[in-house]
């Protein structure tokens, strides 16, 4: 098995924070370059606890299906989407939002398991690209430079 941990901070209430992070629209905007799309389920707004989507990407020059559910939901103040049904043998990803000064931390612990030699020496790599490159989006966003998504009363 193996553990990634991020912390992004974001200049934005924990509250705009979280519901960005369950945006189905901005998970797809995120993920433009695996030409990812929402193929069954919940395909639009906002993932809530035990939703579930089944995204299909283009990862490694094959179309594969993953489908994840919302496993734990604290709002603001953290949730958790594991794989239900996909090529890993394990996928767990828990997201917090805590309170600091300015804004909000939001930190990603993102557990996988494939087999041991990709799972230390080519998923790491790959899967820290994409939650960074999503974490990059919902800072944009719940800052106020993208505002297509509609996430509710949040926003203010």
């Amino acid at each position: 098995m193996a553990l990634i941990e991020l912390e992004t901070f974001i200049a934005a209430p924990p509250e705009r924070c979280f519901d960005l992070a369950l945006s189905v629209e901005l998970h797809l905007d995120s993920t433009v370059a695996t030409r990812e799309r929402a193929i069954t389920a919940k395909t639009s707004g906002m993932l809530e606890l035990g939703g579930w989507v089944t995204w299909k990407a283009w990862q490694f020059g094959l179309p594969l299906p993953l489908t994840v559910e919302i496993t734990q939901h604290d709002r603001p103040r953290s949730f958790r989407d594991e794989m239900i049904r996909g090529p890993l043998r394990l996928l767990r990803h828990d997201h917090r939002f805590e309170v600091v000064d300015g804004g909000t931390l939001m930190i990603d612990r993102f557990e996988f398991a494939v087999l041991p030699l990709l799972d230390s020496l080519v998923l790491p790599r790959h899967f820290r690209k994409f939650l960074t490159e999503r974490n990059d989006l919902i800072k944009r966003a719940a800052e106020g430079r993208t505002s297509r998504y509609d996430v509710g009363d949040s926003q203010a």
